[in-house]
C-alpha cells in the first residue's frame, strides 16, 4: 500500500499519554468520562457545503469542535475543481474557509475516503454528532444506445480534467472534430462550451491545467451546440442579476429578434468560432462512425412541451434530427452515490432521505449540501443550506437529543485509521502544497499551477 500522510496530533482535549493501550472508542469514552462536555463534531466533505456546515457550528457554538474528512489530499471540493478557471471571483470563498480551517477548533483530515478507510457507524461512535456533505461526484447517465463510445465524455470528468482533479487526468479528450454537442442547459454546459471555444492565450493566466491548455492549443472544435429538451423557459443555467428568469428571458428574445447592425453582422461572420442554442430536442442515440470506432454523431427526437407549472414536461412529436459531431458531451446533472451502507440513499432521487437535514430514523447523523438537497443551485443555495442544518444539529444539541457525555471524536478515528495505514492530510500540509502550487504559477503568470498526481503530493510532504 502507498505511503500516506500523517497529521499533527490535536493535543487540546487529550492528555500526553493519548492513545490509551486499548484500541476500543468505548473505553477512550469511560477514560476521559469527567471532562467538561466538548461537542465533538465530523463533517464528511471539504467542498462549500462542509465549509459552510464546519462555519455555521464554531460560529454558535463556543466550545464546538469541528473535524471535516476528505478523500482527496486538497481540500473546497467543486470551489477548486468544478468552478471554471475564467471565473476567479467565485473562488474567493476559499479565503473564508481557510479562516474556518485555521480555527484552533477545527481540523482538516485529508486523505481518508470515509465508507472504506472509516465507516460511518465508526464515526458516529466517536463523536456526538456527524454531518455528510459529500457532494456529488457521479454524473447522470444518457442512457441511450452508443453512450460507451469514443468521443462522448461526461461534462464533469471534462471539468475535473480541466480544472486538475487527479481521478480525470487520464482523460485525454480527443478534440480533433470541428463540432461538439454538450446535451444539457445548465451552468455547466456553459462552462463546457465556454472553455472550448475560448482562445487559449485568454486562458494562460488562470489556473487552467498546463496540460488542458495545451491540448485546447490544438483543439480543432469550431462550433459548439448546446442542446436542451425544453424550451428557454426552462433552462437550467443562471445569471448574475435580479429577477434572474426575466431577465435572462430579455436576452435570449432580443438576441433572437434583433437583427444585427452592420459592424456586429461583420465581426460574426468572420469569427472563426461559434456556439448556438439547441431547444426542444432530446437525445437518442450517438451516431457511431463507419468503423464503428467513435462517435461521429447525435440523432436527436424533436420535442414538444406538454403541461403547466412545475408539471410541464418534454414529449417526441415523432420527428428526429441527425446532428453530426466528433465530441459529445454529457451535461444532465451530477449525482450522488451512497457513502456507507449504514446511511440510507434513495437511489431515484440521488440524495440521502432527511428533514431539514436530519437523516431519517438517525439520530446524531445529519446531511448538507447536494447531497441532502440535490445537484442545484449555486454556491450561495449550498450556503443557506448548511447553515440550516447546522443550526437543526445545534438545536438537536441544546434539546438534550444527541448523545450525552464526553466522546473522543479524532482520536480514536487517528488510532483505528493509524492501525489501517492510513494517514491523513492536515490543514498545514495543505498550506505547503499551496505554496507550492502558486510558486509554480509565478514563472507563466499564474496564480497557480495545480499540482496533480497525489503521489508527488505526499512526496512534496516528505511522506
Amino acid at each position: 500500500m502507498a505511503l500516506r500522510c500523517w497529521r499533527c496530533w490535536h493535543w487540546s482535549a487529550w492528555p500526553r499519554t493519548w492513545p490509551p493501550p486499548s484500541g476500543s472508542i468505548q473505553s477512550f469514552r469511560q477514560q476521559f468520562s469527567t471532562q467538561e462536555q466538548t461537542p465533538q463534531i465530523c463533517v464528511v466533505g471539504s467542498g462549500p457545503a462542509g465549509f459552510y456546515t464546519a462555519q455555521h457550528l464554531l460560529k454558535h457554538h463556543p466550545r464546538a469542535h469541528v473535524d471535516i474528512y476528505e478523500k482527496q489530499l486538497v481540500p473546497f471540493g467543486l470551489v477548486r475543481f468544478g468552478v471554471a478557471p475564467d471565473h476567479p471571483e467565485v473562488k474567493n470563498v476559499i479565503n473564508t474557509f481557510t479562516q474556518t480551517a485555521r480555527s484552533d477548533r477545527c481540523a482538516f483530515l485529508g486523505n481518508v475516503l470515509v465508507g472504506r478507510d472509516v465507516t460511518v457507524p465508526e464515526l458516529r461512535e466517536a463523536y456526538h454528532a456527524v454531518v455528510l456533505s459529500y457532494g456529488a461526484e457521479g454524473h447522470q447517465a444518457l442512457g441511450i444506445p452508443g453512450e460507451e463510445l469514443p468521443g462522448v465524455v461526461s461534462a464533469r470528468a471534462f471539468v475535473g480534467w480541466y480544472n486538475g482533479l487527479p481521478e480525470n487526468q487520464g482523460l485525454a479528450p480527443d478534440l480533433s472534430c470541428d463540432t461538439a454537442v454538450v446535451l444539457g442547459q445548465g451552468n455547466v454546459a456553459l462552462d463546457v462550451a465556454r472553455i472550448l471555444l475560448t482562445p487559449p492565450e485568454h486562458l494562460e493566466k488562470t489556473d487552467i491545467t498546463e496540460a488542458a491548455l495545451g491540448a485546447l492549443r490544438q483543439s480543432r472544435v469550431k462550433t459548439v451546440w448546446i442542446v436542451g429538451r425544453r424550451g428557454p423557459l426552462q433552462v437550467a443555467f443562471t445569471i448574475k442579476v435580479p429577477r434572474p428568469r426575466k431577465r435572462l428571458m430579455e436576452l435570449l428574445l432580443r438576441t433572437a429578434a434583433e437583427k444585427p447592425g452592420p459592424e456586429e453582422a461583420a465581426r460574426r461572420a468572420s469569427a472563426s468560432r461559434a456556439w448556438g442554442l439547441r431547444f426542444f430536442r432530446s437525445p437518442q442515440q450517438v451516431l457511431p462512425s463507419p468503423d464503428g470506432r467513435r462517435a461521429a454523431g447525435i440523432r436527436l427526437a424533436v420535442t414538444r412541451l406538454e403541461g403547466v407549472g412545475e408539471a410541464t414536461r418534454a414529449v417526441p412529436t415523432g420527428d428526429l434530427e441527425d446532428l453530426p459531431c466528433g465530441l459529445v458531451l454529457s451535461s444532465i446533472g451530477y449525482k450522488s452515490r451512497p457513502i456507507d451502507p449504514s446511511v440510507p440513499f434513495d437511489l431515484k432521487l440521488g440524495v440521502i432521505p432527511n428533514t431539514e437535514g436530519r437523516v431519517v430514523d438517525m439520530p446524531g447523523l445529519y446531511c448538507s449540501g447536494w447531497v441532502k438537497r440535490g445537484p442545484t443551485g449555486v454556491i450561495t443555495t449550498t450556503m443557506t443550506d448548511s447553515f440550516l442544518t447546522g443550526q437543526m444539529l445545534l438545536q438537536d444539541l441544546k434539546a438534550g437529543l444527541l448523545p450525552s457525555g464526553p466522546r473522543p471524536g479524532y482520536a480514536a478515528i487517528q488510532a483505528l485509521l493509524s492501525s489501517r495505514g492510513v494517514w491523513p492530510v492536515s490543514f498545514s500540509d495543505w498550506e505547503k502544497l499551496d505554496a507550492e502550487e502558486v510558486s509554480r504559477g509565478q514563472g507563466a503568470g499564474k496564480p497557480r499551477e495545480k499540482l496533480l498526481d497525489p503521489q508527488e503530493m505526499l512526496r512534496l510532504l516528505g511522506r
